[in-house]
């Protein structure tokens, strides 16, 4: 018995170095937009810069794309009056019935937070933003932002703290990215018709070029291999480690720092937003999410 235990866990290890991408950014993503605003440098090609000035935003992509598990990021967002401004951070998948998941930062004067938005898009659809100040100054350091990804739910963290829970309804006729592979996405630009204060508070160019720095990606998830991924990236199995029970839903305790989150830190919720939807409230908001 202790010889098959021992099996086992050396095959959990295996099975879990697999999906573990080697995901330094020189070997996994490429520059895609303003190539001159955009490094790829120092330690072992793990740090990008993203910079936006008066000329050009920049962004990068991953190579390939991904169906389930755990992608993660160290950013440092943009220091001082970043009014206007738009960090990106997101998965994303292609064509008008495209899904993603996404994590926003948008900028603000000096002095005050930083607004985190995320929303879901399901075959095209969005409209499921949630909003929330962070409790620490993100330009003073990195901090640690991971999107977990499975058949059963999505969850943000940030420092491994839950932010918000999207569950898999489908079976209730409320769609759910499980069926398209989704790359990763990170962006900086210039969004001051909306980001700060609904565009009422412009970009100052004076304090321009604005560089938000990213470090760390990992990409502990099932790589897309077109629609055969959907079964094998979905069954249940040691190897799709995003499938275990443990996964399917927040621990207690976990549960106890989402609610902290939500109670403390939460200034937008779509599901609480009677006036934009004139009464008709998604139907995945009277369902469970945690």
């Amino acid at each position: 018995m202790a010889v098959l235990q021992a099996f086992l866990i050396a095959l959990c290890i295996i099975v879990s170095h697999q999906n573990l991408v080697d995901a330094k950014f020189s070997k996994s993503m490429y520059i895609t937009w303003g190539t001159q605003h955009a490094t790829i440098q120092g330690n072992g090609g793990e740090d990008l810069n993203l910079v936006l000035d008066p000329f050009s935003g920049s962004a990068v992509q991953s190579k390939r794309g991904f169906l389930f598990g755990s992608i993660e990021m160290l950013i440092k967002l943009v220091p001082g009056n970043s009014a206007g401004t738009v960090t990106a951070y997101y998965l994303s998948s292609t064509g008008t019935k495209h899904d993603e998941i996404d994590f926003e930062f948008l900028g603000n004067i000096s002095g005050q937070p930083y607004i985190v938005h995320t929303n879901v898009y399901t075959q095209g659809n969005g409209s499921k933003e949630q909003q929330f100040y962070l409790w620490f100054d993100p330009t003073a350091d990195f901090h640690n932002y991971t999107i977990h990804w499975n058949p059963t739910e999505i969850v943000w963290y940030v420092d491994s703290l839950p932010i918000r829970v999207f569950r898999n309804y489908e079976n209730q006729g409320i769609a759910y990215p499980n069926k398209q592979g989704m790359r990763v996405y990170s962006s900086l630009w210039n969004a001051d018709n909306w980001a700060t204060r609904g565009g009422l508070v412009k970009i100052d160019w004076t304090s321009a070029p604005f560089t938000a720095r990213f470090r760390n990606f990992r990409a502990r998830a099932c790589k897309w291999n077109g629609d055969i991924s959907i079964s094998q990236c979905g069954t249940t199995s040691p190897a799709n480690w995003w499938t275990s029970p443990i996964y399917s839903q927040l621990s207690s305790a976990k549960r106890g720092q989402l609610q902290w989150v939500r109670d403390n830190f939460m200034i937008y919720d779509y599901c609480k937003d009677t006036k934009r939807f004139i009464g008709q409230i998604p139907p995945e908001c009277f369902m469970q999410q945690f």
